[in-house]
């Protein structure tokens, strides 16, 4: 099959959401099928710009820049954001291209339009990857109001639920959600996220020579928003001092990355330090060095998911320590699979506890460590992500009347 696979994010970007569709890409293309992925780049002077890397196809088309820490200005491009690709793709060589298969990523929501038009022209079947539950949990955090934002963003959501044949989640939770969805021709399926394994060829944070050298290391990676609600951890990584056993690294980007390092400067957390983003490459390298995985998600968040960290860290054999909202798919996953602690609450003491109880307990970190590296294989594959997309494509190929 000529299968598209669309989204904001693919390498050299180091987002998790750039990774996963690399490994998904590269499956696909093992499966005997032709990916080529389409994202939007900021170029000047030309529409589009035709690659191949790693043996896939990449085109990029020209479209004005969408990552602005300010919600209202990401927001506005992102809406313009799959009418200026369509705008540019119709000048390049896949302008007449026959799709058999459109996967499109979500966050964002605005691909619908997109999708909409190339579904059209060559009755593609449509997969939606949805990985977040978009306005509600913006209104859940107080990013929006219930006014005419939200319900401006609700309908673009619904263009992209409406088009989509299959809907793989990130959870169970979410089917019950998206379930006035469902139809003899829809589809909602969960699509867990996947990761490949890679092997440990080192990494550029070298952590025995910093400060922390010799400590038992919890460590965050990834975004660092308003969505993960980390300040519950400053305060852990400040009752924290008086153990001069224990380290806290945190390694990535996010609109809320310098205000932790300012937070960290004035509190004086001689215990912390702050990277920016590596390459995915270097990740195995980082959590070799590692102990336990530092999970967060804002305990007004409702909606369900998985985050891509707690993936790397099972995928490689690091314990979480979680707070999340009480009642998730994730606190859910970790206790059932004894792959770390989760903590629902607000008591900085009890995380302190849990916390201490990981750190202090060898033979408890290893015995999770070898119960996450299992999960991963078994949860977590992007073989099987890029089997059950091209399956379920297959199976509304067939489904009578369409």
């Amino acid at each position: 099959m000529q299968i598209a696979l669309i989204s904001t994010d693919y390498p050299p970007l180091r987002t998790s959401a750039a990774v996963q569709l690399r490994d998904l890409a590269q499956q696909i293309a093992g499966l005997g099928h032709h990916p080529v992925v389409i994202v939007p780049s900021p170029m000047s002077g030309k529409p589009w710009m035709l690659e191949r890397m790693d043996g896939i196809e990449v085109l990029r088309l020209a479209a004005p820049p969408t990552r602005s820490p300010s919600f209202a200005r990401r927001a506005i491009a992102e809406m313009w954001l799959p009418f200026a690709m369509l705008r540019s793709m119709r000048r390049s060589p896949f302008a007449s291209a026959k799709w058999d298969l459109l996967v499109w990523y979500s966050p964002p929501v605005f691909f619908g339009p997109l999708v909409a038009v190339l579904r059209r022209k060559c009755r593609a079947k449509t997969y939606l990857i949805l990985r977040d539950i978009f306005p509600e949990w913006a209104l859940d955090l107080g990013l929006i109001n219930r006014g005419p934002v939200f319900f401006l963003f609700k309908a673009v959501a619904a263009i992209q639920y409406a088009i989509a044949d299959v809907i793989g989640v990130q959870t169970p939770s979410n089917l019950a959600y998206l379930s006035s969805w469902a139809s003899p021709s829809r589809r909602i399926e969960v699509l867990h996220n996947w990761l490949r394994i890679t092997p440990d060829i080192g990494c550029s944070i070298a952590l025995e020579k910093t400060a922390l050298a010799g400590r038992k290391i919890f460590v965050y990676i990834g975004n660092m928003g308003v969505a993960q609600g980390l300040d519950i951890f400053l305060e852990l990584i400040e009752r924290s001092l008086d153990r001069t056993d224990i380290g806290f690294v945190f390694v990535g980007r996010g609109s809320e990355f310098a205000r932790l390092q300012q937070e960290k400067a004035s509190r004086g957390l001689k215990n912390t330090l702050f990277f920016d983003e590596i390459d995915s490459c270097e990740i195995p390298g980082l959590l070799a060095q590692c102990h336990v995985g530092l999970v967060a998600l804002h305990p007004d968040h409702k909606t369900h998911n998985i985050p891509g960290k707690f993936v790397s860290y099972v995928q490689y054999g690091v314990p979480v320590l979680a707070r999340v909202n009480a009642g998730t798919d994730l606190q859910r996953l970790i206790e059932d699979e004894q792959v770390g602690k989760v903590y629902v609450g607000d008591s900085v003491s009890e995380l302190k506890r849990l916390a201490v109880e990981l750190v202090d307990d060898a033979g408890q970190l290893r015995a999770m460590a070898e119960r996450g590296r299992k999960l991963g294989r078994s949860m977590f594959s992007p073989i099987a992500a890029a089997r059950q997309i091209v399956a379920s494509a297959e199976a509304a190929s067939a489904t009578p009347g369409e």
